[in-house]
């Protein structure tokens, strides 16, 4: 038997029992899909908010420009202005080389929910950035330190603590979010699922899907619980 049938056998399910497997590979393209997305969102979206923040004024209304529009718009319209609308220009992309890119709906997939995630972790660390009391810049500077050593020693590692919290609501939207994936073709989990169903009619399997997306979910919730508390530990002695 199959390792990824066993909870199939173990719950009786015939379902989980012949798609077992595939719903184990679905689950572990989610898991790349996500981290991949956020990890990368996360280092473009820093940049973006340190712009924001003390960039030249074209800067600032570039990026407040773009954080709108992915902020305001839905995933699933900017996923299908990436897959589609992009994927028209084939002999464009040829001609430069990435259509290799824009051909495969993971690297599609990945793109969309990056500059998408980009947008939304650049306000949450703005917003941690401000909340940084002033004082602290100030205190800083008046010690002889360089305004971007200050900004990288002194105000990131507090602003990053206040960030923690609101990242990671922000990838656990990205997990739930991830199953809209399955519309361009990916068998991510919820792509897995629906083939599955599409081939059994059996309704369970969205249940038994649920149940995943609930049980990941609530281990980085804890996760984070704990690092959370780990990293904020100093701040309960006060």
């Amino acid at each position: 038997m199959n390792w990824c049938e066993y909870p199939g056998y173990l719950v009786g399910s015939e379902v989980l029992q012949n798609y077992g497997c595939r719903m184990a590979n679905g689950l572990w393209v989610t898991f790349e899909l996500v981290a991949i997305s956020v990890a990368i969102g996360f280092v473009l979206a820093l940049g973006l908010a340190i712009t924001r923040l003390y960039g030249p004024r074209w800067a600032r209304m570039t990026v407040s420009g773009y954080t709108t529009f992915l902020r305001g718009t839905p995933l699933l319209c900017q996923l299908f202005l990436v897959y589609y609308g992009l994927g028209q220009f084939r002999e464009f992309w040829q001609d430069i080389g990435l259509w290799w890119f824009f051909r495969e709906p993971f690297y599609c997939a990945a793109f969309t929910f990056t500059i998408n995630t980009a947008a939304y972790q650049a306000e949450i660390l703005r917003g941690a950035i401000q909340s940084v009391p002033r004082g602290q810049f100030e205190g800083a500077l008046s010690l002889g330190l360089h305004r971007w050593a200050t900004l990288r020693l002194v105000v990131l590692p507090q602003a990053m603590i206040l960030a923690l919290r609101p990242l990671g609501n922000e990838l656990i939207v990205m997990i739930k979010s991830s199953a809209i994936v399955s519309l361009v073709t990916l068998f991510d989990l919820m792509g897995a699922t629906r083939l599955a169903f599409a081939r059994s009619f059996d309704l369970s399997i969205y249940l038994y899907a649920a149940l995943i997306y609930l049980v990941l979910v609530e281990i980085i919730r804890r996760v984070w619980d704990r690092l959370e508390l780990r990293l904020s530990r100093h701040l309960a002695l006060r």
